[in-house]
């Protein structure tokens, strides 16, 4: 496939860069691509490696504006109604510092150039969970770590602005206009596999029914989500002190949300199937750690958020097979219809489960 101009461009600019940075002399190798718009490569010098982060703005939908309405967001697009940072890399940044900073593992910040969209970041190695757990690593082991790490984050207060070399990103509120336009993808994505599009009217009933299963987020303090935890996304760092054996790795869409949303995430795994005698323990373990104490209300809270994350990665796995030709994501689907299913036998799901019900009833009509 020939190259074009702009990849030419690009290609210089990260050149460039690494010149400046001091790793002009590094062999550079791309790592395979995944479902964002971001690219990573491997750099390595005699004893040495790093990642370099290559994240164009221009090629995602701009974020929303601190001060923008919930109109404002739905004009801007996507990444601005659901509160993601696209590829405004000094919010990576400055989330990454405040979180060694407190003594996490993310991979600490080299060099940057936030107004490219370029960053070399520490390389914190191979060892994914994805990759360790089959390997041999202990998946109990892994797990508990993990689940010790959300606590210490919950546990941890962190400032609404973020900030490293000389810019700033502020982490809003998971806010009902982000978590809704979310389940809008089952219904704009997902569903139309099964059924015929919906009607204006049912939309506003499911979002009634979503915003009235939402008030079972209020019976605890928020934290800071980083909003995309599970085992593609970690790393198993060992030789590390106690909360930091699990590196982070993505977390530039953080936000501060209800403390069950990033724990879901590592359960409830699209990617992987979690060993099902561990869920209850490691939900009892983060209670405990995070000193919870009303269990039936996370409980509720567990699965509300479980049941927006997995309507939401329904409609992103389909949009990413028929609108990006990324394929591979339908094999995923009957694992995350499976997660969906179980949480929505919970009671504080019933309305959302009687329209999901009604919804794919009339399909096969």
């Amino acid at each position: 496939m020939p190259v074009s101009h702009s990849d030419d461009v690009r290609a210089a600019e990260r050149k460039d860069f690494l010149d400046v940075a001091g790793w002009g002399d590094a062999t550079v190798t791309a790592f395979p691509g995944d479902a964002s718009t971001r690219r990573y490569f491997r750099l390595e010098k005699p004893d040495v490696r790093a990642i370099l982060m290559d994240a164009p703005a221009a090629t995602e939908t701009p974020t929303a504006p601190d001060s923008a309405s919930p109109d404002q967001r739905q004009a801007l697009g996507y990444n601005a109604v659901a509160r993601l940072a696209g590829n405004n890399v000094a919010a990576f940044a400055g989330i990454a510092n405040a979180l060694t900073e407190r003594g996490f593992s993310a991979p600490r910040i080299l060099a940057a150039d936030l107004e490219r969209g370029l960053l070399v970041i520490e390389d914190l190695g191979d060892e994914l969970y994805a990759r360790a757990i089959p390997a041999g690593a202990h998946e109990g082991t892994l797990y508990a770590s993990a689940v010790d790490t959300l606590a210490a984050l919950y546990r941890c207060s962190f400032p609404e602005s973020f900030e490293a070399f000389g810019g700033a990103w502020r982490v809003h509120a998971y806010d009902q206009t982000a978590l809704l336009a979310e389940t809008g993808l089952y219904l704009d994505w997902y569903l139309p596999r099964f059924s015929r599009s919906p009607s204006e009217d049912f939309r506003a009933e499911w979002e009634g029914a979503w915003q009235s299963a939402f008030a079972a987020l209020e019976a605890h303090a928020p934290g800071l989500a980083l909003r995309d935890y599970h085992a593609e996304n970690l790393i198993w760092l060992p030789d590390r002190e106690i909360d930091s054996r699990t590196g982070l790795l993505d977390f530039q869409d953080a936000l501060f949300a209800h403390p069950a949303y990033d724990l879901v995430s590592l359960i409830e795994d699209a990617r992987r199937d979690v060993a099902p005698d561990l869920a209850e323990p490691l939900k009892a373990r983060f209670c405990k750690a995070a000193g919870l104490t009303d269990r039936a209300a996370f409980d509720a809270a567990y699965a509300v958020l479980g049941a927006q994350r997995n309507a939401k990665i329904l409609g992103i796995f389909v949009r990413l097979a028929k609108r990006d030709g990324k394929a591979r994501y339908l094999d995923l689907i009957p694992r995350v219809q499976a997660h969906f299913a179980r949480d929505l036998a919970h009671p504080a799901l019933r309305d959302v489960a009687s329209l999901v019900r009604t919804m794919l009833a009339a399909g096969k009509g």
